[in-house]
């Protein structure tokens, strides 16, 4: 039987509660993966989805005032019919405020308004692009996200990125938004939005920077908003037949207007432009800005008087018993009486100056209980182009909100590696070492002896010479000075810690000092210990079976390797490996991704391969001349080895040959981790390399400062997400680097 698929149509939105589930997700996320991963992946995806709040016609339909609480209602001084888009996009405003929240102003100028540039930029046509429904949803998202970041701005920020608000954002809209040449999509629907909200943006920095800056940094902008209204009065003049006939094919005609100017006219576009730009508009706009201009009005519109007069004709038509305001010219606030828009003028005090229905006192707008009545129309009530949002308690809400101080907040070496880091392209693959400190963590008393941060990046585990574990917090904190104090010390080892992990599937901590102690991390409680019963056969490597198993393997003294079930008593599987050699001590292990082979490396250089499903030996060879340091298993059966022969060398775990070997020219490798296709190392002479598991032998060394690291290098774990380096020295201090 066919099944009929019915399609709403009507948008369909979440339901609230699963709304405010993934929200409350997307918040937690930010904070729990930090600033440079919450960046990268959480806000650059949550920049592009508040342009597709907007794409379409039926996001652009205007809708009841859903009555938003701050942060959303910020910034709407002006536009009080909000549109089904607005009402889409608040959640994912919401959870980009919250990132700026966490970590500070830098959010809003670094990340937030490069992405705005890009979304208005016209184009690399010389003048304004072909608007498609993503570029036309872009330009409102733009718009919107700009009016929340500049009531999030201090002052002193404000006026130092007031002149790229006004080139990078300000004037690429009002290209698109008075163009004679470029159609919007979704037809004057869109472009008086855009109108509406672009209106709002400005009014909003007016009020926040006052007349003096407006005239040095928004002359601009703002006249070119007016000198709309003169093109289209010049042509209604002219009455231009703009018949296409008799030009080639392609052409737009070329009109000469009165300022001399000789611009392109797209004659479909000019119902679509008269619909937008009306008598109605010419007042919506012209009001508000005579009073927040005042006199300067003047110098920065040249065409202010014409825009008054089809304001004054709006007027006439919605009341034709006031008194029409055609030849009104705005005034000084403080040397006379302002126009009032219910006709007529009104008395001010010397303080105050009279605006659309409200009270200007100083740059804050005041409304009065008995304000202007509403009248209806396709902008939303009369009084509400006025800011009806700004009266009572709200009005600095409205205009200036304070960021929170946070703990996590950006400054400092953090700040400059935040910068640096939301500018590499996240196609870049490789690992890249600034040696810029970030955090240190004081508290061991003894040499770090090993690091292991935790699945999740948020904790780190260390082990010591000093026989305790601990377990550290890994949020950003501070400028890159901070010392961060442990979340929690383990104090059961009787010996020198050498080996520390998280066996994953249980989320319990394995630490090693001769014998094996499984603690939970939570609380610090012991578990389970083991310890062989033969005291002079001491365990002497360890390592963590991966999800989802929960065995341990541990090699002794005596060249076997055993088998230990988190969730059993007792050993699950005992192997011998010297099968006959006298290969030393096993001074290593290390299991494969999928957890099905196990290699050690001994002390004599040799290395076996032993399956962990059957117990067969695969293979054994001497690998290195010198003592085994240390080995990693990788995806593709790989295996990555370092000696105390200088040598570093990858393998395939079947193949006779290394596929790859580098060579340390001073120092052996006695440390070192994977970052995808490379390995980063770490020498006893404080030298952190790059290197390839797949190009021919290169390395890249940096020797480490003293200004950023003290003591000897000891051991060395990579944060892979994060892409940071927890170094520990053998003076019990572990740095966070990048």
């Amino acid at each position: 039987m066919p099944v009929r698929v019915v399609r709403s149509p009507t948008p369909s939105f979440p339901e609230p509660s699963a709304l405010y589930t993934a929200c409350k997700m997307v918040r937690w996320l930010s904070a729990k993966l930090g600033p440079t991963v919450a960046s990268r992946h959480v806000a650059r995806n949550l920049l592009r989805l508040l342009t597709s709040c907007y794409v379409g016609p039926t996001r652009q339909q205007f809708t009841a005032s859903s009555g938003d609480s701050p942060p959303l209602s910020a910034g709407n001084i002006y536009q009080k019919r909000p549109v089904l888009g607005d009402v889409a996009s608040g959640p994912v405003l919401s959870c980009l405020l919250h990132l700026a929240h966490l970590y500070g102003e830098p959010v809003l100028t670094y990340q937030y308004l490069p992405y705005i540039s890009y979304l208005v930029a016209p184009g690399s046509a010389s003048g304004p692009s072909r608007l498609n429904s993503r570029k036309e949803a872009g330009l409102l998202a733009a718009v919107t996200l700009t009016q929340k970041i500049i009531v999030y701005l201090s002052d002193t920020t404000l006026m130092d990125i007031l002149p790229r608000i006004s080139h990078e954002v300000l004037l690429p809209v009002l290209s698109f938004l008075t163009s004679l040449v470029t159609g919007f999509p979704s037809g004057a629907q869109a472009r008086t939005i855009l109108c509406v909200k672009t209106i709002s943006l400005i009014a909003l920095i007016c009020l926040r920077i006052g007349q003096e800056m407006v005239q040095q940094h928004l002359s601009e902008p703002v006249a070119a908003f007016f000198q709309v209204f003169s093109q289209l009065h010049e042509l209604r003049q002219q009455d231009l037949k703009l018949d296409p006939t008799g030009r080639s094919e392609g052409q737009l005609p070329e009109v000469v207007f009165s300022d001399g100017q000789q611009r392109p006219v797209d004659p479909a576009l000019l119902d679509e432009l008269e619909k937008v730009f009306t008598l109605e508009m010419a007042y919506t706009i012209y009001v508000p800005f005579s009073c927040l201009l005042g006199d300067i009005i003047r110098k920065i519109i040249p065409n202010h008087e014409l825009v008054g007069e089809l304001a004054g004709l709006y007027l006439e038509s919605i009341s034709p018993s006031s008194r029409s305001p055609a030849s009104m010219e705005p005034t000084v606030p403080s040397t006379g009486p302002e126009w009032d828009p219910q006709g007529g003028r009104c008395p001010q005090d010397d303080g105050h100056s009279g605006t659309f229905g409200s009270v200007l006192v100083g740059n804050r707008i005041h409304i009065p209980a008995d304000s202007q009545p509403e009248s209806p129309g396709p902008l939303g009530p009369i009084s509400g182009a006025g800011g009806r949002g700004l009266g009572g308690g709200s009005e600095d809400n409205a205009l200036k909100q304070e960021l929170p101080r946070s703990a996590h907040g950006l400054s400092g070496n953090w700040l400059a590696y935040w910068q640096y880091e939301i500018g590499v392209s996240q196609q870049d693959a490789h690992f890249h070492f600034h040696q810029i400190r970030l955090q240190s963590f004081p508290g061991h008393s003894g040499a770090v002896k090993c690091v292991a941060p935790l699945s999740g990046e948020d904790f780190f585990l260390s082990g010591s010479k000093d026989r305790t574990v601990r377990l550290w917090p890994l949020y950003n904190y501070g400028d890159g000075t901070c010392e961060t104090a442990p979340r929690l010390v383990y104090t059961q080892h009787r010996k020198s810690v050498f080996f520390v992990d998280q066996l994953e599937a249980p989320q319990h901590v394995v630490s090693c000092d001769g014998a094996v102690h499984i603690w939970d991390p939570f609380t610090g409680k012991t578990l389970r210990a083991v310890e062989l019963q033969d005291s002079r056969v001491p365990l002497t490597a360890v390592a963590v079976m991966p999800a989802p198993h929960t065995s341990i393997t541990m090699a002794s003294s005596d060249s076997t390797l055993r088998f230990v079930d988190c969730r059993k008593p007792g050993l699950q599987h005992e192997f011998r490996l010297g099968g006959g050699l006298n290969a030393g001590l096993v001074r290593s292990l290390a299991v494969s991704p999928s957890g099905r082979s196990v290699v050690a490396g001994f002390s004599s250089g040799f290395m076996v391969l032993l399956d962990t499903r059957t117990g067969l030996v695969l293979r054994g060879w001497p690998a290195h001349e010198g003592d085994i340091l240390q080995i990693k298993a990788v995806e593709g059966s790989v295996l990555v080895s370092s000696s105390s022969d200088h040598s570093l060398t990858v393998w395939k775990e079947l193949e006779q040959k290394p596929t790859h070997h580098y060579k340390s020219a001073s120092d052996p490798i006695h440390t070192f981790d994977l970052y995808g296709s490379e390995v980063i190392t770490g020498t006893v002479s404080n030298k952190i390399g790059v290197c390839s598991l797949l190009e021919p032998p290169s390395q890249a060394t940096t020797k480490l400062s003293s200004e950023n690291f003290r003591g000897t290098l000891t051991s060395l774990a990579l944060l892979p997400t994060k892409r940071h380096l927890l170094l520990g020295s053998d003076n019990g201090v572990i740095r966070l680097l990048a």
